[in-house]
């Protein structure tokens, strides 16, 4: 049994388990029952060696990633292990389920390891300002950021600006005459992803050039895992092209998607880019070795990678946060050309 085991029976989070535990923070008395009831009915001990790290200084981050398969993190991942390791602070490498809370493992993980510091790759834009002030120490966001009305006192974030590198790249699609572009995308639910900045920026670049949006040219894959994207580009890519036989473009909001798209359009006979142009995001060195070479938004993975390990060490210092936007670069590598 596990704080995680408790916080799941009790209907709610860790870090609400842990307030209740350790008599930290307000809890209302109806929670507070609930959870103590399950502790004293599973006869839950707390992890003592983990509350003895309490009071002792370590060097210990956690790097927290929100789909650790997908080829666009592994440099990034790389860069800040080895970068933290070089100061002396050793890295703890965790994989985060879609549907899981980062924010939540994070205060578990630094009660469990007293980490100083945590920069958590991937996720959404929806923290709250409390999940924040829970976690209390240093904390940078990778290729998202909090809302607007979340103090950038509270975090460092490093990113792209999804949806208009989302506009710029269906926008040149559409200058090579391209006005039928499929979409391929993981549907966010009612959060705001990534994804779903990408796919406003598609619609976007769609009603900015007077093209109709039609739903029938987006396809998803269903919320499968990422590292499963290339079977799940070419079936989305499949489905695409049985409902619109007259497409003749492909915006894929990663490239392990538009790589599996580019598998099912030759597969179905077509050419790639004499019949059907692609474009995919991300920059992954995959899409180099693909023939012909992948078409993409690449993001600055190793820059991006070097700016977060920046601003934790800023902040781990007694320094402020930092929040940069990179720019994305279209690389032009052979899988796009103007429509017949």
């Amino acid at each position: 049994m596990t704080i995680k085991d408790i916080a799941r029976l009790s209907g709610v989070g860790v870090s609400t388990v842990s307030r209740v535990i350790n008599n930290t923070g307000y809890v209302s008395d109806d929670v507070r029952n609930k959870v103590t009831s399950i502790v004293r009915e599973y006869n839950f001990t707390p992890n003592n060696s983990a509350r003895n790290l309490k009071g002792r200084t370590t060097k210990n981050i956690a790097l927290l990633v929100k789909g650790i398969t997908n080829p666009f993190f592994n440099k990034m991942i790389r860069i800040i292990e080895e970068k933290c390791a070089l100061r002396g602070y050793p890295v703890f490498i965790q994989n985060v389920d879609a549907q899981a809370n980062e924010i939540e493992i994070a205060i578990q993980e630094k009660r469990d390891r007293n980490l100083c510091g945590v920069i958590l790759l991937g996720g959404n834009f929806g923290y709250s300002e409390e999940a924040f002030k829970a976690l209390g120490i240093p904390t940078v966001l990778v290729t998202v950021s909090a809302n607007e009305d979340i103090s950038k006192d509270l975090y460092s974030s490093i990113k792209i600006d999804d949806e208009k590198e989302a506009y710029d790249a269906v926008s040149a699609l559409i200058a090579l005459g391209h006005e039928e572009i499929g979409f391929i995308y993981n549907p966010p639910g009612d959060q705001l992803t990534p994804n779903r900045l990408r796919f406003e920026g598609y619609k976007r670049a769609l009603e900015e050039h007077g093209i109709a949006f039609n739903p029938s040219l987006v396809a998803s894959y269903g919320g499968e895992p990422l590292h499963s994207g290339y079977i799940s580009g070419f079936r989305a890519a499949q489905e695409l092209l049985g409902r619109n036989p007259r497409m003749s473009a492909v915006f894929a909001f990663a490239d392990v998607l538009a790589l599996g798209a580019c598998k099912a359009i030759l597969s179905s006979g077509r050419r790639i880019p004499d019949d059907i142009s692609i474009i995919g995001f991300d920059g992954i060195e995959e899409g180099e070795f693909f023939t012909p070479s992948l078409d993409t938004v690449y993001q600055p993975a190793e820059e991006m990678a070097l700016a977060s390990i920046e601003a934790l060490f800023d902040m781990l210092q007694g320094g402020g946060t930092r929040h940069k936007i990179y720019n994305g670069v279209l690389l032009r590598r052979g899988s796009t050309k103007a429509r017949k």
